[in-house]
């Protein structure tokens, strides 16, 4: 048999890193390759990396087909549980792989639900005696919710928020640099807040500007808060808080104009790379 790579499969799912590959590579020299690759009819569903090393060094391997397949949403889901299985898998790259599968079974309960429409509008009215002889037709899929997801991906509601955040609105660079474990989730989620040449140079400084940056918009948020109202018969504020409340101003002016020197700055690089 002739196995087949399809380019969509093979990047479904993130790439090892360097280290992660080499180790792979040393495993199997060493020991051959234990798990069977897994193919749909011809196509290799897992065992990329492990097919590629066998190639590489004539290592011969076992393969084994997943009958159970009927399209390709079938193939994913079943790369989906099968990645979040595995202890290896880093919190983003669950969260990452959950939310796929949330995508996923979003498309199919819209598909039954077209498709239940669709057969109600063809299908004529039963006469009386024949309604209880009607069958049932199989409840549409339910979309998932964030905490079923959270639970897919053994995390925590607020943590899958960051990474949809991270998803929707960081760049590529802050994208790889939580991949890579530069910065952590929930610090990555803030800085993606920023605009996008911001992100890029905070990424470019490194884990300790990922980290300032981070803590910038955070004092940002604090300082915009708005102020508790006094109540009466409250204390009159003491020369001490009237100072604090001084410097959260002079940080949220601060804050400010970072971000708005951070956009004149993209807007000169756009500018830039338009002449």
């Amino acid at each position: 048999m002739q196995i087949q790579i399809n380019d969509v499969l093979r990047s479904y799912i993130d790439p090892l890193t360097e280290a992660e590959y080499a180790a792979l590579e040393r495993s199997i020299l060493v020991e051959g390759c234990r798990d069977a690759l897994v193919l749909w009819g011809d196509v290799l569903v897992d065992g990329h990396n492990r097919y590629q090393i066998c190639q590489q060094h004539g290592v011969p391997f076992k393969v084994t087909e997943n009958t159970s397949f009927k399209s390709l949403d079938d193939v994913k889901l079943w790369m989906i549980d099968n990645h979040l299985g595995r202890r290896s898998v880093s919190d983003f790259q669950r969260g990452v792989l959950a939310l796929r599968k949330k995508e996923i079974m979003a498309a199919r309960a819209a598909e039954l639900a077209a498709l239940a429409a669709a057969e109600d509008a063809a299908i004529a009215p039963p006469e009386p005696d024949q309604e209880s002889a009607k069958p049932a037709r199989p409840a549409a899929m339910p979309l998932a919710s964030r905490e079923d997801i959270a639970r897919a991906a053994r995390l925590s509601s607020n943590t899958i928020s960051q990474i949809e955040k991270i998803q929707k609105t960081a760049t590529p660079e802050l994208v790889e640099a939580v991949r890579s474990g530069t910065i952590s989730i929930n610090a990555a989620a803030t800085v993606a807040s920023l605009p996008e040449a911001a992100q890029v140079a905070a990424v470019a400084g490194g884990k300790k500007q990922l980290q300032q940056a981070a803590k910038e918009v955070r004092e940002l948020r604090a300082a915009m808060r708005p102020p508790r109202e006094p109540k009466e018969g409250d204390e009159p504020l003491s020369e001490v808080e009237q100072l604090r409340a001084e410097i959260a101003t002079l940080k949220q002016r601060n804050a400010a104009l970072k971000a708005e020197n951070a956009a004149l700055q993209e807007r000169i690089a756009a500018l830039i790379d338009a002449s």
